[in-house]
């Protein structure tokens, strides 16, 4: 083999018989380092546990071709935190000679059906991973096995994305214990999932999963202030302005001024004319692709005539809660980072106001929708329910524009016109919320939202151009802190 029998070899590389000889000639030139018999890399500049983290899984293929990352390394995706990973192969051994790494090979089978390739490598099902670290007992972080409240909490993820996921993982271990000789583990997980479905009844160590499988926790002082909503919007002089065209032009253009204004308030910010491109011609600006589909998201829910015709309130608990996943997983869409769907997992604020924590969420959505079935009129759900998504904020994004699609969705299912909050009117809605949050005070919420549904239905969308003639007419495009939300002119009879 010539000089040039290494040449293009990866940054770390096993030795063979064909390039041996050159291996020797350039590791005794300083050309190349040994990261273990056998194993090479041709960086001889940067330190060598940098090197091996860069090549954690091309030197693991390497040491251990054919082998499976199981237990908590394939549930994990990656090494424990001294650098440790556990594979399955044909014999137990330890490769301990590689510096900042080991891999601890455990007796076992090879790829199961479910298995993944991954390089030389498989990485274990979920089912497999979760039998493997329910398998034994957890000592310490370099152990194949995970302590129990890990598993929940891992289970809980899932389960977060829909109960189907959950099942399907289970009905896999089932399937795959004999193989494993796992049935204990099988019965393990078999129990921890029942439970978390609400059809075994286990002890639980993760509060995340207790909370779960409780009675949900909720926020006490939320729930007052939704009751002092109620109260008041129960009494509130609600106007009948019957809307009974849920349907073609007039239905699509005001739904495409109602996702427009909704973004606007929220900082997306786009001209009229670009923005009516975005949502009737699926025109996307290059330089602003998530904040275009904010917009389109938006429109794809409150233009929906089948989603929006459906009344939230008439929804059982469960019911409502999908209805808002569903619908902020549209509206999200483009913003994968924002976990378009799912509850939050960390507390969010806006200025002063510390929104509802994670683990109170659901209970505070359940138990603050099941009083809105004590409201009298389209108009007063319509409001508490704006309200009670906007103060408990359930999602990392998007809870605004959330919260205006169930308001409007619960006006248009009671053939009310909808509420459109223009640009020139959100430091009036804005502070109609901060009364209300801040203060207790919720007169100046329905006060608010009644002027805004007079606007609405005082303006003409039977086509874009009238549209946006008359609202201009209402100054609802203005920025101008000193503008207000009033007609300028009145059209000629």
């Amino acid at each position: 083999m010539g000089k040039n029998a290494l040449v293009g070899l990866q940054e770390v590389f096993a030795s063979n018989p064909s390039i041996r000889k050159a291996v020797a000639r350039s590791l005794q030139a300083g050309k190349l380092r040994r990261l273990k018999s056998g194993i090479y890399t041709t960086n001889t500049s940067d330190p060598i546990e940098i090197v091996v983290k860069r090549n954690l899984w091309n030197i693991v293929a390497l040491v251990c071709p054919g082998a499976v990352l199981t237990h908590r390394t394939a549930l994990q995706a990656g090494p424990t935190s001294s650098g440790t990973v556990f594979v399955s192969g044909g014999y137990d051994r330890v490769i301990d000679d590689i510096p900042g790494m080991k891999i601890r090979q455990m007796k076992g089978p090879g790829p199961l059906e479910d298995d993944h390739a991954f390089l030389k490598l498989h990485i274990a099902s979920q089912s497999r991973a979760l039998l493997e670290c329910l398998g034994g007992v957890p000592r310490g972080n370099e152990t194949p096995y995970l302590p129990q409240r890990e598993v929940e909490e891992y289970l809980d993820r899932i389960l977060d994305t829909g109960e189907d996921r959950l099942n399907h993982i289970r009905d896999k271990a089932r399937e795959i214990a004999p193989v494993l000789s796992a049935q204990g583990s099988f019965d393990r997980l078999d129990s921890l999932i029942g439970t978390l479905l609400g059809t075994r009844h286990v002890k639980l160590e993760s509060p995340r999963a207790i909370g779960r499988t409780a009675d949900r926790p909720y926020d006490d002082a939320r729930l007052e202030l939704f009751q002092t909503l109620l109260r008041d919007l129960n009494v509130w002089p609600a106007v009948d302005r019957r809307d009974d065209a849920p349907a073609g032009a007039s239905f699509t253009n005001i739904s495409f001024f109602d996702a427009y204004f909704s973004n606007y308030i929220e900082g997306t910010e786009f001209e009229l004319d670009e923005a009516l491109g975005i949502v009737f011609e699926n025109r996307i600006p290059r330089a602003r692709p998530e904040d275009a589909h904010d917009v389109l998201g938006t429109f794809q829910v409150v233009g929906n005539r089948a989603e929006m015709v459906r009344s939230p309130s008439s929804l059982n608990a469960e019911g409502f809660l999908h209805l808002i996943k569903t619908w902020h997983a549209t509206i999200m869409a483009g913003r994968p980072d924002k976990r378009p769907g799912l509850f939050k997992e960390e507390a969010n604020r806006a200025g002063d106001t510390r929104f509802v924590e994670p683990a109170k969420v659901e209970g505070t959505l359940t138990q603050g929708f099941e009083m809105s079935r004590l409201i009298r009129t389209p108009f007063g759900r319509a409001a508490y329910l704006m309200y009670l998504v906007a103060e408990v904020h359930p999602f990392d994004d998007g809870n605004g524009r959330l919260a205006r699609a169930v308001m409007n969705a619960e006006l248009i299912s009671g053939r009310q016109r909808r509420i459109i909050v223009p640009t020139v009117f959100w430091i009036e809605y804005i502070d109609a919320l901060k009364k209300l949050s801040h203060e207790g005070q919720p007169r100046l919420l329905a006060r608010m939202l009644d002027a805004a549904q007079e606007f609405t239905f005082d303006v003409d969308f039977s086509t874009l151009d009238r549209a946006r003639e008359e609202l201009g007419e209402w100054n609802a495009f203005d920025t101008d802190s000193d503008s207000r939300l009033r007609r300028r002119s009145r059209p000629s009879s």
